[in-house]
């Protein structure tokens, strides 16, 4: 079940670690300046520990000779506490500032970074991702990583520092009293070091169950409806209950045994057994004259100040097993594939009052093994309608969204007024081309910037002619809030009004070249008919001229074109006029089927 079977839970352990790492490079310098002010913090936890004895032998003294305590020595060991704990704390909670700051910096170079990556991603790895992963990657593991930097390295470097410092005074006050506060520790640790054994294995391939249970819900909630129809045969649903089935039998698997270990290691290091073995077995050494009295209720607490310790790395490393799981999901977020942008950029200064030729040279393209688009070679002149004809599955909308520049050709090029496109800067590309594809996508924004979308500048009257041209301004004015709607949460949107709106968005942007995917392709008659009017008004009414890529699997839908492209399994059949491709076997066939 891992997300790549030729990496094994202990490689991907190994590299969860490097990753994270590398992750952490740029706040390493924030990271350093927290670990010394969590030594000294630390370091001075001591201090209070020496006061209580000097304080300890202060009274004691005075009891022995039946006189009050000195005021003035009781007064300035009392300052010097406070002064230790409050000096103490400052480092601590400065430290813990240090680190956040850091986190919050970190996680916006992280998000920022994600969103680049997946805003220059090709299409065809989106194909191939799960969005449940990608979620994951974007939502969750970012957040995973902050108990790592923001309490890791502070918390850690107290943890492993105040017990080393205050285990050295207790040795420096009496050496068997320093063994006693240990005594019980190594029961603990073999515990541990049996629950350990595979620990980072386990935690990496409960990760990859993690990542694929929540895949399959994802895909389970996108397919409700089905899901619904068909009940628990549905497929989605069975992976899904298959995949949480499988975690639930590993999860139990591999915790239960642990939970009777733990309970053991924990009893051995438990507050009652700690006083038990330190305040009796320190009372037998003063009794037989090994220890002072005085020193007894110091290592004594010092012993009960060592499980809080060990309980905070053992959190520790477990949230670090997790975070480098993390961090390894968002360096392959940050690894995908990009789409190249050219050092020598053309398009920069273009006119885009008037469109230029479109040329597709010798054009290839697969998604992995498969080839979707085989050396095609096509020209759209300016100012014309191209209706690119063919069966489902032959290319068509690969081919498109190659001059929308979603993918790279693999081989071969595609220019615009003799430019290669890899050449154009992304903004002034979109400017220039605008796309309507089959299944729009309408946004968690409010309809005046679902439509404003490729046109952030627009003011609301351009915004109501766009609609008013798309045939949707009147439902749009009928709803509660106008264009402050939000779709999503103030009001839901039909396949044909959602395809009216992304028309609209076209309209606003007024680029000299559209695409145009199957607009029609899932739409009742009567949203069909508007649609057909919207589109109209998009394709004629720019004043420039625009050129057209318009992709249908029927040729009535497209009629009245300048140019017919016949695309057969990712191959250019046959490219003419309406009346010159009339002939052509598969053309007539298409005409047939409409007809039939």
């Amino acid at each position: 079940m891992n997300d790549n079977p030729e990496i094994t839970n202990k490689e991907k352990d190994k590299a969860g670690r490097v990753a994270f790492k590398d992750l952490l490079k740029p706040i390493s310098g924030r990271i350093l300046l927290a670990r010394i002010l969590a030594v000294t913090s630390a370091l001075l936890s001591v201090g209070p520990y020496i006061v209580l004895v000097q304080l300890s032998g202060i009274l004691l003294e005075a009891w022995q000779r039946s006189t009050s305590p000195d005021p003035e020595k009781v007064r300035n060991a009392l300052m010097l506490l406070i002064w230790l704990f409050l000096t103490r704390l400052f480092l601590y909670v400065l430290a813990l500032a240090v680190t956040h700051f850091a986190d919050m910096h970190l996680r916006r170079i992280l998000q920022d970074q994600i969103a680049e990556r997946i805003a220059r991603a090709p299409l065809s790895w989106f194909t191939k991702t799960n969005s449940g992963l990608v979620r994951k990657a974007i939502q969750d593991d970012t957040a995973d990583v902050h108990t790592v930097v923001a309490h890791a390295p502070v918390d850690n470097t107290v943890a492993i520092i105040s017990p080393i410092a205050l285990l050295a005074y207790a040795f420096y006050l009496n050496w068997l009293l320093g063994f006693i506060a240990i005594a019980t520790i190594p029961f603990y640790f073999g515990a541990m070091a049996y629950m350990m054994r595979d620990m980072g294995e386990k935690t990496a391939e409960m990760d990859t169950r993690l990542g694929y249970v929540s895949a399959t819900m994802v895909e389970f909630i996108t397919g409700i409806a089905v899901v619904k129809a068909f009940g628990r045969t549905g497929k989605a649903h069975e992976r899904y209950r298959c995949a949480t089935e499988e975690f639930h039998r590993f999860y139990l698997a591999w915790c239960g045994p642990l939970l009777r270990m733990s309970a053991l290691a924990y009893s051995a290091i438990s507050t009652s057994v700690l006083l038990l073995t330190n305040l009796g077995l320190g009372a037998l050494a003063v009794y037989y004259g090994y220890a002072r009295a005085t020193d007894v209720i110091p290592t004594a607490i010092i012993a009960l100040m060592i499980p809080q310790s060990i309980e905070v790395l053992a959190n520790m490393t477990w949230s670090i097993q997790m975070a480098g799981a993390a961090a390894l999901r968002i360096q392959n977020i940050l690894n995908i594939p990009q789409i190249s942008q050219s050092s020598d950029l053309q398009g920069v200064d273009r006119d885009t009052t008037v469109p230029e030729e479109v040329v597709f040279d010798h054009v290839s393209f697969s998604y992995g093994d498969n080839l979707a688009v085989d050396d095609v070679s096509l020209t759209l002149k300016p100012g014309s309608v191209t209706a690119l004809i063919g069966p489902s599955g032959g290319g068509k909308s690969t081919l498109a969204t190659l001059l929308a520049r979603f993918s790279d050709p693999d081989s071969g090029a595609i220019s615009i007024g003799g430019t290669d496109i890899r050449q154009w800067p992304d903004t002034q590309l979109y400017r220039y081309v605008s796309f309507v594809l089959q299944d729009p996508q309408i946004l968690r924004l409010s309809i005046r910037d679902n439509v404003r979308l490729g046109c952030p500048q627009a003011d609301d009257e351009a915004i109501w002619q766009a609609l008013q041209d798309a045939q949707i301004a009147d439902e749009i004015a009928a709803l509660p809030r106008g264009l402050d709607t939000v779709y999503g949460v103030d009001t839901y949107l039909s396949g044909g009004q959602c395809q009216r709106l992304s028309i609209a968005r076209a309209l606003l942007i007024d680029a000299p070249i559209l695409i145009l995917d199957e607009a029609t392709a899932f739409t009742d008659p009567e949203s069909e008919a508007l649609i057909q009017t919207a589109l109209t008004r998009l394709i004629k009414a720019r004043k420039g001229g625009r050129t057209v890529l318009a992709i249908a699997h029927r040729p009535a839908s497209v009629q009245g074109v300048d140019q017919v492209a016949i695309l057969e399994q990712g191959r250019l059949s046959a490219v003419g006029t309406p009346d010159e491709v009339n002939e052509h076997p598969l053309y007539a066939a298409l005409w047939e089927g409409t007809n039939a």
